[in-house]
């Protein structure tokens, strides 16, 4: 009996947020169903939501649009934020220093797959 284990990707990059944030969000999303996942993130307080709720989106289109699945029986599998590179910003300070500021960014992923019926 062969498994069809179709997984489907989409990557957000260089999206301007502390990845610690959007684990935060992407943490209660993982496993669930692509209705259920948007019902959440639409509910949830958090600013990560919006661009987390496009990838997942745009995931779900490559799937439907590239390897044909129906959107109904999509469960993500895979979401996790890798850390991209901090934008690197000076404050002055008294007596004529300047402090450092890193302005974090993030790589979203998120797989969807098929649900496997056993």
């Amino acid at each position: 009996m062969a498994i069809d284990t179709t997984e489907t990707q989409a990557i957000a990059r260089y999206i301007r947020m502390s990845p610690f944030k959007v684990r935060r969000v992407l943490d209660q999303i993982r496993g669930r169903s692509y209705r259920e996942a948007l019902i959440i993130l639409e509910f949830m307080p958090y600013r990560a939501c919006e661009p987390v709720i496009k990838v997942l989106r745009s995931a779900v289109a490559n799937a439907e649009h590239n390897s044909g699945l129906d959107p109904a029986s999509l469960v993500i599998t895979k979401a996790y934020a890798d850390m991209g590179p901090s934008l690197r910003r000076f404050r002055p300070r008294a007596q004529g220093r300047a402090y450092q500021i890193r302005k974090p960014t993030c790589h979203i992923t998120v797989v969807v797959s098929p649900q496997v019926n056993e």
